[in-house]
C-alpha cells in the first residue's frame, strides 16, 4: 500500500484537476448557449433558402445552365473537413477524421482533395493525405464574409471544372450530448424532379426566374458553408462541456476512492502504533 504522503500528493493532483475540468465545463456551457442560439435561428433560413433554390433551378429552361448547377462525371472531387482547433472534446475531431478516411476509401476510383478548416484536423490528416489548402483561423472570427471567402474559392474551381463535386464533413449540432458526423454536398446544386409548373403556380417572378435563381444560387452555397461552420462550432463547444462533466464526475469519484484509501492507510498506521505502545508498556511491565 503506498504510503500516506503519496496518497495525499494524488489527492490534490486529482482535486487540482477536477478544478480545471469544471471550470472548463462552464466555459463552454456559456458558449454553447450563445453557438446554439446562432444555429437555431439560422437553420430555417437557410433550408428554406436551399429547398426554394432546388425548387426553382429544376423549372429553368435556359439554354445556358448556371455553371453552378451542372452535373458532371465525378473525376475530381474537393472535400473539405471541418473539425476544431483545440481538443479536450471527447471524440468530436477522431470521428471527422475516421469520415474522411472512410469517404477517401469508399471513393479511391476518384481524384480527392483536402481541404481542412481547424487545426486538428489539418495536424492528423496532412500525415496521410495530402491537404491542398487550410483555415485555421476561420473559428477565430466565424462570419458570413470569411465563410464567403473560402466558399467563393471552391465555386470559382468548381466553375472552371477544376472539380467535378464539392463536399462537406461536419460534425451536425443535435444537442450538448449527441452531434451527428454529415456529409453534404455543396456543388453541384441538385434540382428536385417536381413539376416545372408547380413553382409558376406558387410564386410570381421579377425580373425572371432565371436571374433570380442565378442571383440567389452563389448566396446559397455561402449560406449552406455558414451553416456547417456555425453548427460544427456548436458541436465543439457541446461535445467539450459533455466530456469536461464526464471528467469532472470521474475525477470526483478517484477523489473519493483516494480518500477512503488514504483513512484506511491512516487508520492501519495509528492501530500499529497503538500496538506498538502496548506491546512497549507490556514489556517493560514485565
Amino acid at each position: 500500500m503506498a504510503n500516506l504522503k503519496e496518497i495525499r500528493n494524488r489527492i490534490a493532483s486529482v482535486s487540482s484537476t477536477m478544478q480545471i475540468t469544471s471550470a472548463m465545463k462552464m466555459v463552454s456551457a456559456a458558449k454553447l448557449k450563445k453557438a446554439q442560439d446562432a444555429i437555431t435561428a439560422m437553420r430555417p433560413y437557410s433550408d428554406k433558402l436551399t429547398e426554394l433554390i432546388q425548387n426553382l433551378s429544376g423549372a429553368i429552361d435556359g439554354d445556358t445552365p448556371n455553371p453552378y448547377t451542372q452535373e458532371r462525371p465525378v473525376e475530381k472531387v474537393l472535400l473539405i473537413a471541418i473539425t476544431s482547433n483545440r481538443g479536450l472534446c471527447g471524440g468530436f475531431n477522431s470521428n471527422i477524421i475516421k469520415a474522411v478516411n472512410q469517404y477517401i476509401a469508399d471513393h479511391s476510383q476518384q481524384s480527392i482533395e483536402l481541404v481542412t478548416l481547424g487545426k486538428k484536423g489539418d495536424d492528423i490528416l496532412s500525415k496521410s493525405h495530402t491537404v491542398a489548402a487550410n483555415d485555421n483561423a476561420i473559428f477565430d472570427a466565424l462570419t458570413f464574409a470569411n465563410a464567403s471567402a473560402i466558399a467563393s474559392d471552391a465555386m470559382e474551381r468548381f466553375a472552371n471544372k477544376e472539380y467535378d463535386k464539392v463536399e462537406v464533413i461536419y460534425n451536425r449540432f443535435k444537442n450538448a450530448a449527441t452531434q451527428i458526423v454529415t456529409t453534404e454536398t455543396l456543388l453541384p446544386i441538385v434540382a428536385t424532379t417536381e413539376d416545372k409548373n408547380e413553382a409558376s403556380t406558387d410564386y410570381i417572378f421579377e425580373p425572371t426566374q432565371e436571374e433570380i435563381v442565378n442571383e440567389l444560387l452563389p448566396k446559397s452555397i455561402k449560406m449552406q458553408l455558414f451553416k456547417a461552420l456555425r453548427d460544427s462550432f456548436a458541436s465543439e463547444h457541446g461535445a467539450r462541456m459533455t466530456a469536461m462533466h464526464k471528467a469532472t464526475d470521474n475525477a470526483t469519484e478517484l477523489r473519493d476512492q483516494l480518500k477512503l484509501t488514504y483513512n484506511k492507510a491512516r487508520q492501519a498506521a495509528i492501530t500499529n502504533e497503538i500496538l506498538e505502545i502496548v506491546g512497549g508498556a507490556e514489556a517493560l511491565n514485565n
